[in-house]
């Protein structure tokens, strides 16, 4: 009897912070005891009938959901966006009020490179903002870069499949890269991008966020303007070299996500102030290539920035898994006031990405907390695997007498004049103009850099034909940026100015 005693109060006095929060199963019940598995017996065998330990080796078996193909390293933060001028003559979007306060969810990615790789490596980067409006989420998928490499959807997964490594044996290969890329000249201004400083940031903090394409805005008259979202760092915008990164990863793989957290962590909350681009649609012939190919930008000149707002984050997830890796983005999660444009790729993006979440994490994913809408949710949509909705109508129809639900007529399509037949041909192009410009905006550094980055990938290319076509796009966008690429990677410059000769801008 007194080592029972002892016992229990020995056990009690151990375990006194833990009975106020017990351990339970996934059905709440309690757990009796954790480090030992039911047995038989001291030497028999384990008994099917211990239930904490099946569901833990259950539970423990299907830890891992399908990775993102696609912007599967990330780190996500919450935070706000605050209006500061009024668009309500452009748009019905409630959160470009002026004054107007919308919590936000963004996660920053990688593109290319897998869930665990090191965040020093080479890639464009994504800019994905969840707004959590009063209308339903809005999702603004973009970039760290202002264009993208492709301009049709229809070639996104042939660029994915160049970039990720060889299905042979799993490793990235820069052949392998520029043999697509040399088909594809349109994407020189964003390789000029990418291997400049915006390539390996310094921080998430020190980068800018671009929506990329063109999406409409229209209000209550049925009128629509064109614009571009711009997101500008307060912090300013930092990069490494290939030298720097380098350094940079043999003291750290992780500095993106580990300065993230201790920054906000800490009460430094980075900001972003958001510029909006406004075009009406009889302006496209102010421009010598498509408005809306998203390799291109829309020159401040033509199209002048205005700010709209300042962004905050200010608040970093309680678990990983459950808010930024379940967190789900998708371009055709839009509000009223907000429509796409007719841009080929985002227009296939707004298919893709939805159809990508729903495999990835299920039908029923814009339930999970990090993409629930802050307001109430009424469809018809039901059933499905984790299907929490807990509805409690027998009407699962519409129209019906019994539980009207009303359109919103604000949310109606825009009506856009279209003209034209059914094709499949380009656009105007331009291909290298800008890539120039980009070029000739660079300081000094931030040239001998680009050179190095883009040397030490391009210089590994064994084929010479796919060597100097990519020369021929650096030369035409700039010769002096080709003439110096040329060199770096000891190539032609005969050959090179023979083939710039025969393109077309």
């Amino acid at each position: 009897m007194f080592k029972r005693s002892l016992l229990v109060a020995m056990f009690t006095s151990a375990t006194a912070a833990a009975q106020a929060a017990p351990l339970t199963k996934d059905n709440g019940a309690p757990v009796g005891d954790n480090q030992n598995s039911i047995t038989a017996g001291p030497q028999g065998g384990t008994m099917l009938q211990d239930v904490q330990l099946v569901q833990k080796l259950q539970r423990f078996g299907r830890e891992r959901i399908p990775e993102r193909v696609v912007h599967a390293r990330g780190t996500g933060a919450y935070g706000e966006f605050v209006a500061t001028k009024d668009l309500s003559d452009i748009t019905l979007a409630s959160l470009f009020k002026a004054g107007t306060k919308t919590p936000v969810f963004l996660r920053f990615s990688t593109v290319i490179h897998g869930k665990g790789s090191p965040e020093t490596l080479r890639d464009p980067h994504g800019f994905a903002i969840k707004f959590y409006t009063q209308e339903g989420n809005w999702d603004l998928v973009g970039n760290q870069t202002p264009v993208f490499f492709i301009r049709d959807a229809i070639k996104f997964p042939d660029f994915i499949h160049a970039m990720k490594p060889s299905p042979i044996n799993n490793v990235q290969d820069a052949n392998r890269v520029f043999d697509f890329l040399s088909s594809q000249p349109w994407a020189t201004n964003m390789l000029t991008y990418v291997y400049g400083k915006q390539g390996v940031p310094t921080s998430y903090r020190e980068q800018d966020g671009f929506g990329v394409h063109a999406y409409k805005l229209y209000n209550g008259k049925g009128e629509f303007k064109y614009v571009k979202f711009n997101f500008r760092s307060q912090q300013g915008v930092k990069g490494l070299n290939v030298k720097e990164a380098a350094e940079q990863q043999a003291k750290d793989f992780n500095h993106l996500t580990n300065d993230l957290y201790a920054n906000i962590n800490k009460g430094n909350f980075p900001k972003w102030d958001l510029y909006v681009q406004i075009l009406d649609p009889e302006d496209f012939v102010k421009f010598d290539f498509d408005p809306l190919d998203p390799t291109k930008i829309w020159p401040t000149d033509i199209v002048p920035e205005t700010k709209a707002g300042t962004l905050t984050l200010n608040r970093m997830p309680k678990n990983f898994f459950n808010e930024t890796e379940q967190s789900a983005f998708a371009p055709g999660n839009l509000v009223p006031g907000i429509e796409p444009s007719e841009d080929r790729l985002l227009q296939g993006r707004i298919f893709s990405y939805s159809d990508t979440q729903m495999y990835r994490l299920g039908a029923n994913h814009q339930q999970i907390p990090v993409n629930r809408p802050v307001v109430a949710v009424s469809n018809n949509n039901q059933d499905g695997y984790m299907n929490v909705s807990e509805r409690d109508s027998d009407v699962n129809y519409e129209p019906s007498r019994k539980e009207p639900k009303a359109a919103t007529e604000k949310a109606r399509a825009v009506q856009t004049p279209l003209t034209g037949t059914v094709q499949q041909i380009g656009t105007k192009e331009r291909n290298f103009k800008q890539a120039g410009e980009l070029y000739r905006s660079y300081t000094a550094k931030e040239r001998d850099d680009l050179i190095m980055n883009l040397a030490a990938d391009l210089g590994n290319v064994k084929d010479s034909e796919t060597k100097h076509i990519m020369l021929s796009y650096f030369y035409k966008a700039d010769a002096d940026y080709g003439m110096r690429m040329t060199e770096a990677v000891k190539g032609d410059m005969a050959t090179v100015k023979a083939k710039a000769a025969k393109l077309k801008d």
